[in-house]
């Protein structure tokens, strides 16, 4: 009974000394993701919305925790870097960028690639954007493998071997479902496929991903892909209007006034609205 007891006591400070997933992460990295982390950064948590812009107003409280977050967190020195970008300190934040993409964050190697790519607030130079934008796609990182498409050459100015970048990218990362979901619909790279691509943009509309929430209502409208419902279609514009998607808000005005009366010379004169 007595060597019983000592195994439960055991086992149960064992457990008590163990961290719980929740309590790996300090108080300051927690907050730091809740206002200034990317959508779109593939290291950002799934429990995490993050945030396409750092509001004005959480500026300094971001610079302030990720700035101790950062010590111990790539995705935190990356989303440090995001706050300074937003405080307009271009050198603070393509510092931040420079010791995160060191620690492998794809989307510090994406921004940097940018700023090179752009020659803002350094000398440009395409070959280091390409190379920056290389070792993201190659990661998996979906903006690496777009914006690397868009400089033309390597990999990913391959659509087929972008699909297959995107692939492995879309299995977790909602802008890597939008973007393969887009190359889908249009057929870019292989087989056009509008069940896949909805299936894609339904994903990453689930995880408010503006543009998909926009493509889903798109689909929904057309019935491309799946069932055609109207109803279903005015409502992810209307999610993606409320995320600031303004396609979205075209879609919806578009609804809204749907019948255009043109003149002899089929100049718009004004639309029908109900």
């Amino acid at each position: 009974m007595k060597g019983m007891l000592r195994g439960l006591l055991i086992v149960a400070v064992v457990s008590a000394a163990a961290p719980t997933p929740a309590a790996t992460q300090s108080a300051d990295l927690v907050l730091c993701d809740r206002i200034a982390a990317d959508p779109s950064d593939p290291d950002r948590p799934a429990d995490v919305r993050g945030t396409n812009e750092i509001a004005a107003s959480d500026i300094a409280t971001a610079i302030r925790y990720c700035r101790i977050a950062a010590n111990a967190s790539r995705r935190a020195m990356y989303q440090l870097g995001r706050a300074y970008a937003a405080n307009g300190q271009a050198a603070e934040a393509m510092a931040a960028w420079r010791k995160a993409a060191d620690k492998g964050s794809t989307s510090a190697m994406v921004e940097l690639g940018v700023l090179y790519g752009t020659g803002t607030g350094v000398a440009r130079d395409e070959a280091q954007a390409r190379k920056l934008f290389e070792r993201a796609a190659q990661a998996g990182n979906p903006r690496g493998v777009s914006n690397l498409a868009a400089l033309g050459g390597g990999d990913a100015s391959d659509p087929v071997r972008a699909r297959e970048l995107l692939s492995k990218a879309a299995e977790t990362n909602a802008e890597a479902q939008y973007q393969l979901g887009m190359m889908l619909a249009e057929g870019n790279g292989g087989t056009k496929d509008d069940a896949a691509a909805r299936a894609l943009f339904e994903k990453a509309a689930a995880q408010n991903h503006p543009a998909a929430l926009e493509r889903m209502g798109a689909f929904a409208q057309a019935g491309r892909g799946g069932p055609k419902d109207a109803e279903t279609a005015k409502a992810y514009y209307q999610r993606a209007a409320a995320l600031g998607d303004e396609d979205a808000k075209k879609a919806l005005e578009r609804l809204r006034c749907p019948y255009a009366i043109k003149d002899k010379r089929g100049n718009l004169v004004t639309n029908l609205c109900f």
